[in-house]
C-alpha cells in the first residue's frame, strides 16, 4: 500500500521558514525556534532552512488559511477520526466479509432506491441499517422528487436505478424538523431567483398549498410537520409522471413507498402508495399498508 507524505502533493508549494542565528539575540531566536518546532509537529508541510546571513527571520506563508496552526491541527484531528473509522470498517466489515465485497466489485443489484434528505441527522444507512449493495441512495434538500418534465440530478438517479439496476422498490423518506420544508412553508409570493434553496424547494409547492388549505388552523410548526408528510406523498405522485416507473408499478413489478423518520422520539412510519386509487393528473393519492415502528 502506498504511503502519502507532504512531498507527494505539488498543488500548493510548502511554506519555507528560514532561521538565522546571532549571539546578540540568541534568546529571541531560540524562542522563535521553539514556536516553529511546535508548528512543525502540527503541520509537517513546513520546511526549515538554515542560513549564514545576518540575523533576521523570514517566513513565507502564501496561503493565509494555513497560517493558523491551531485550525490546521483541529482539521487534522477530524480526519484522524475518519481514518480510525475507515480502518475499523476495513478490519471489522470489509475483511470479515471479503467474498461479499469482491462480488460487489463486479456489480450491484440493489432492491431499493431510497430518496432521502441531505440533513446530517437522518442517514438511511444508519437508521434503517442498509448494508453496501442493498440500496441505491439519493439525497437532496427536503427529499423531493421533481416531475418528469423538470429534470434534475434526482431524475438521472431515477433513470439509472429503475432502468439499469432494475430496483423493485422506491422509498421516499422524510423526517421531522426538516429545514427544507420549513423554507418552503416560509415562502411568500414570487420565488427569489438568487436563492438555490428556494428555487429547489418550490418543487414541493403542491404540498405547501395542500397544507395551507387543510391545516390553516394549526401553528406554523405543526403546519411544517404536516407538510413534511404531505410532501412525501406528493413526491410519490410525481414518481408516476415518469413513464417507465408508472409502467412497472402498473404491472406490479415495482412498488413505491413513503417513510417518515421522527428523530425527536425515534419513531418510523412507513406506507405504500395505492396505485389503483391514486391519480397523478388530479393530484389525488391513496396509501395502504401503513405501519408504525417505535
Amino acid at each position: 500500500m502506498a504511503t502519502l507524505s507532504p512531498s507527494n502533493f505539488t498543488v500548493n508549494p510548502p511554506r519555507i521558514a528560514t532561521i538565522f542565528r546571532s549571539d546578540n539575540k540568541l534568546g529571541d531566536v531560540e524562542r522563535t525556534h521553539l514556536k516553529l518546532l511546535t508548528s512543525l509537529k502540527s503541520n509537517p508541510a513546513f520546511i526549515l532552512k538554515a542560513s549564514k546571513d545576518p540575523l533576521h527571520l523570514t517566513q513565507e506563508v502564501p496561503n493565509s488559511k494555513v497560517a493558523n496552526a491551531g485550525g490546521v491541527e483541529k482539521g487534522d484531528n477530524l480526519f484522524d477520526e475518519l481514518k480510525h473509522r475507515f480502518l475499523s470498517f476495513k478490519k471489522q466489515k470489509y475483511l470479515e466479509n471479503l467474498e461479499h465485497f469482491e462480488t460487489l466489485a463486479k456489480g450491484q443489484a440493489p432492491k431499493f432506491l431510497v430518496i432521502a434528505c441531505a440533513d446530517s441527522r437522518v442517514c438511511p444507512s444508519t437508521t434503517l441499517g442498509f448494508q453496501p449493495g442493498e440500496a441505491f441512495i439519493v439525497r437532496n434538500v427536503a427529499n423531493l422528487v421533481p416531475r418528469f418534465e423538470n429534470p434534475s440530478e434526482t431524475s438521472a438517479a431515477l433513470e439509472f436505478a429503475v432502468n439499469t439496476l432494475q430496483v423493485e422498490n422506491i422509498l421516499v423518506i422524510g423526517h421531522s424538523c426538516c429545514g427544507g420544508i420549513r423554507a418552503l412553508m416560509s415562502m411568500d409570493g414570487e420565488v427569489d431567483s438568487s436563492s438555490f434553496i428556494k428555487r429547489w424547494v418550490i418543487v414541493g409547492k403542491n404540498a405547501k398549498l395542500s397544507t395551507e388549505a387543510n391545516a390553516s388552523n394549526l401553528s406554523f410548526d405543526q403546519q411544517c410537520k404536516h407538510c413534511e408528510k404531505e410532501s412525501i406523498n406528493r413526491s410519490l405522485l410525481n414518481l408516476l409522471s415518469y413513464p417507465w416507473i408508472e409502467e412497472k408499478v402498473m404491472r406490479g413489478t415495482m412498488s413505491i413507498h413513503g417513510g417518515y423518520y421522527d428523530f425527536v422520539d425515534c419513531t418510523f412510519e412507513k406506507w405504500t402508495l395505492d396505485y389503483n386509487r391514486s391519480s397523478k393528473e388530479s393530484g389525488k393519492y391513496s396509501v395502504k399498508d401503513r405501519v408504525f415502528w417505535c
